[in-house]
């Protein structure tokens, strides 16, 4: 077991690495950051947490003994009308859903046509640029409901974006230099929600509780058998959730050009 008593590890980086049941007492962890790491089953006591941001897949969160996730959520739900919607429990909720979500994007992308084209390429605070929001969206679709769903082997477009901490997985695409203008998305973007859309408009609810049938060959996700449900619940929460993520990035980069041209 190795242990670090009484050192300074200030700036230290830990990366592909494995903390598991480690120990941390007495610990300054102040301006730490922390990215797509496992908490599970962590358990922290006598902390002092002020100004800490947290977000991710939170499930039992307790504090002071109390669940606050369903606090939170409902507090979410408040705050970004529709959101509950997200969780449909038959197809018809599922089409709803859809519609919802259809109406949002078209509002969102008016926002973004306001801006300069070069700012749909810009980061804020690290988070993807508009234009790549997009194009995670394109590889979402292809992942979840033209591969996992619909049973195409290899639904790739060249610029299809996976998520960061997803393994490089030929055939998979993941051309992060790319550059393509708003409206070369926007034509994939239509291509893949007319395909959901498509889909849904048949969609019983006994086929949301049917297992897909495995796709042969490398790609993402894995090989394996899903339930329907599952495949077409990611989708709403990657819509929703990145629609939310793109109008606070709109938001900023808009009081950018504000205060640029004052």
């Amino acid at each position: 077991m190795t242990e670090f008593k009484a050192q300074d590890l200030t700036g230290a980086r830990f990366e592909g690495s494995s903390l598991r049941n480690a120990v941390f007492e007495d610990v300054d962890l102040s301006g730490a950051r922390f990215d797509n790491v496992n908490l599970s089953g962590t358990t922290v006591r006598g902390a002092r947490l002020v100004d800490v941001s947290l977000d991710g897949d939170i499930r039992n969160l307790t504090v002071w003994g109390i669940d606050v996730v369903p606090l939170v959520d409902a507090e979410l739900n408040r705050r970004y009308p529709g959101r509950e919607r997200m969780r449909p429990t038959d197809a018809d909720g599922y089409r709803e859903a859809w519609d919802l979500l259809e109406q949002l994007w078209s509002e969102t992308v008016t926002k973004a046509r306001r801006l300069p084209p070069e700012l749909l390429h810009e980061s804020v605070d690290g988070e993807w640029s508009f234009i790549e929001t997009l194009r995670h969206l394109v590889f979402a679709t292809d992942a979840w409901v033209r591969r996992a769903v619909l049973g195409v082997p290899e639904p790739w477009h060249p610029l299809d974006l996976p998520h960061d901490e997803m393994h490089d997985t030929p055939p998979v695409p993941r051309d992060r230099a790319a550059r393509p203008s708003l409206d070369e998305v926007l034509e994939l973007r239509t291509d893949r929600m007319t395909t959901v859309r498509t889909f849904l408009a048949d969609l019983t609810d006994d086929q949301l509780t049917e297992q897909t049938t495995p796709v042969p060959g490398p790609g993402y996700p894995a090989s394996e058998s899903y339930a329907v449900g599952r495949c077409l619940g990611t989708i709403l929460g990657e819509e929703f959730e990145h629609r939310r993520y793109a109008e606070r990035d709109l938001a900023t980069l808009q009081a950018r050009t504000v205060g640029a041209g004052s």
